[in-house]
């Protein structure tokens, strides 16, 4: 499957009808969730995603995670929701439970990746951190870049990430490209740059219970 960026980013993933589980995801973790499935054999579980660009506008996540349920559920013996609060304010953990399906702990795919209790254990030393992941580096100008105008204002840049001292790539993959993309990312937002292979993290052992 050829899965484009731009693509997962509007207009999501479909499921593929195959598997036992649903899985509802960002679109910014299918090619994540899909590396997975393929190295373990999780043949059981079947994706589909909604539009990465609902973290540009996080009130409607929980929303559209209720209708993808209600769409999907009664083909599956059992779905489950690939994101973490992500800016909902508890609202989708709330909306889940009254679905009565499971979904992510943790406040935000960060905190998954680098797992959820290490990830607060550095809470207090990286407050002024600006993180990414690697499809945020494939998707730095699309989701950093032009939407907060920096592309038209570039002014603006100390205004917003003056008080961020580092972006921190958290790299899924060894993948010297996007290592050089972050690094990029970092001197046009003016932040020092630091890099840290978390793996899949906690996105890993959550979809392995499954």
């Amino acid at each position: 499957m050829t899965l484009s960026d731009a693509e997962l980013s509007e207009a999501g993933l479909p499921p593929a009808h195959h598997g036992r589980v649903l899985l509802i995801a960002c679109g910014a973790l299918a090619r994540e969730i899909l590396a997975l499935k393929a190295a373990n054999g999780w043949d059981h579980l079947d994706l589909t995603c909604l539009p990465a660009n609902l973290h540009l506008r996080p009130e409607r996540i929980t929303e559209a995670v209720s209708a993808a349920v209600a769409e999907h559920r009664a083909a599956y013996d059992s779905v489950f929701v690939v994101y973490a609060d992500c800016g909902t304010g508890g609202q989708l953990a709330a909306r889940c439970a009254e679905l009565g399906v499971e979904m992510v702990a943790g406040p935000h795919c960060y905190a998954f990746y680098e797992g959820n209790e290490v990830f607060a254990a550095k809470a207090e030393d990286e407050f002024r951190a600006f993180y990414l992941t690697d499809f945020l580096v494939r998707q730095f100008d699309a989701f950093v870049w032009r939407p907060m105008g920096l592309d038209r204002y570039p002014s603006l840049r100390d205004t917003y990430f003056g008080n961020y001292d580092r972006l921190i790539y958290q790299a899924q993959t060894d993948d010297p490209a996007l290592d050089a993309a972050a690094r990029n990312a970092a001197q046009r937002l003016g932040l020092a740059y630091e890099r840290r292979f978390t793996g899949y993290g906690e996105l890993a052992t959550t979809l392995a219970r499954l």
